[in-house]
């Protein structure tokens, strides 16, 4: 396995779960698990609302949500139920809200209602909007700890986490696979993630020395699956001709200040235009009762630029793409007012108040961030569903927007079942 995040690590257990004393080894760049789009986003946990039925998203979001829920009950990580309102501000969404019923019900979405203005003031008293959809099954919950918990499960049945390992080249041949990875920390054996001490071990299927920092070192194996997120193209594109590109998107939020958050109860949601990439700003209340109110959504400065200081190699990807410009000829408009309203704050305000018009300025300051891999193809098109590829010896999930998160263990089921069959 490549990727230490939740889709990576949950392929891995899944693994372990389906054939127990399958030798697993899970190679991850940082120095912990789930340290990029894992960790850094606002926690929902989806029902499946906006997902096109019959696509991966809409088939895997249920069961996944429901075997993650059990997971992290059985593993003592917190989650809550919060509930997401979704509304239509007036007559003119009523058709784009009636759709999304329709969709949200051919996807099975559990408790889903139509609630007139009345209703919705029972939900959250402070909103705005005519109607709305209430989602009661929608919640919130630790994403990060539950890659701690996958990681400490996935060393109890036997298999390894080795984390500060950057794969760099994956060579295939008639026998099994090499993966090449240069190491940013020496490995170790032991380790622990959420207290429990790990009992890594070698065996079967992979095959590796140990090394330095610095060293390139090799594995060997049968197969290996890549879950590499921000880096998934790049991943794939060492064993397959590369396509389609990953182009990032930052995401920055704004917090409110601990005397407004009472103005949202739980998720707070608008109707999504069709016409745009994105999902729009929205409110959501976490676990520890602070109120996230965001994300916009803006091209950055490098895969994992976090400080936004650009990164030339990813910009330069990005540059010589011809979908990526493609992309922008189409939504330049968007993009254009996305970054006017991250200069100018009042015109973001106004965007949140038409949802919650009792919020002021004073209510709000400056939140996390984060970054999306968005896979973008040779026309300019979003590619919105989860996608896997293959060669002779790796398979790779090049593909896993929102709600991967949810999904993580119905993804992992998928992935693994292939591995199994390719072995």
């Amino acid at each position: 396995m490549v990727g230490g995040g939740i889709v990576g690590l949950a392929t891995a257990y899944q693994l372990l779960r389906a054939a127990p004393g399958t030798g697993v080894t899970v190679l991850e760049k940082e120095d912990d698990v789930g340290q990029h789009q894992s960790s850094h986003s606002s926690g929902v946990l989806h029902t499946g609302i906006y997902y096109a039925p019959g696509s991966l998203k809409a088939r895997l979001c249920h069961a996944g949500r429901t075997e993650l829920e059990r997971f992290a009950d059985d593993h003592g990580v917190a989650r809550a139920r919060t509930g997401k309102l979704v509304v239509a501000l007036d007559p003119g969404e009523d058709a784009a809200l009636d759709a999304l019923a329709a969709r949200a019900r051919a996807n099975g979405v559990p408790g889903l209602r139509e609630v007139t203005a009345a209703e919705m003031a029972e939900i959250e008293p402070h909103a705005a909007g005519h109607r709305g959809l209430h989602s009661p099954a929608t919640g919130v919950i630790d994403f990060l700890a539950v890659c701690r918990a996958l990681a400490a499960e996935i060393a109890e049945r036997g298999g390894r986490v080795l984390t500060g390992q950057r794969v760099v080249g994956i060579d295939e041949d008639a026998g099994g696979v090499t993966v090449r990875a240069i190491v940013a920390e020496p490995w170790t054996d032991s380790a622990a993630w959420g207290g429990v001490p790990s009992k890594a071990r070698q065996t079967g299927g992979a095959s590796g020395g140990s090394g330095s920092a610095g060293d390139e070192v090799e594995l060997r194996a049968d197969l290996v699956v890549t879950c590499g997120g921000l880096q998934a193209d790049r991943l794939a594109a060492l064993t397959r001709p590369r396509g389609s590109r990953v182009v990032p998107f930052r995401g920055s939020y704004l917090r409110l200040r601990p005397e407004a958050t009472h103005l949202v109860r739980g998720n707070l949601y608008p109707v999504p235009d069709p016409r745009f990439p994105f999902l729009g700003v929205h409110f959501t209340r976490r676990l520890d009762g602070e109120v996230w109110a965001g994300p916009n959504a803006l091209l950055a400065l490098g895969r994992e630029a976090y400080d936004r200081r650009p990164v030339a190699a990813d910009l330069r990807d990005v540059a010589t793409f011809g979908g990526f410009w493609r992309l922008a000829a189409r939504h330049v408009g968007t993009g254009a007012r996305e970054l006017v309203e991250e200069r100018v704050r009042r015109r973001y305000l106004r965007r949140l108040q038409a949802y919650l018009p009792a919020l002021r300025a004073e209510d709000l300051e400056p939140g996390p961030s984060g970054i999306r891999a968005q896979l973008v193809d040779g026309r300019g098109a979003l590619v919105d569903d989860f996608v896997t590829t293959r060669s002779a010896r790796a398979i790779h999930l090049l593909n896993a927007p929102s709600p991967a998160a949810t999904a993580s263990l119905a993804i992992g089921h998928l992935l693994a079942t292939q591995a199994l069959d390719a072995i």
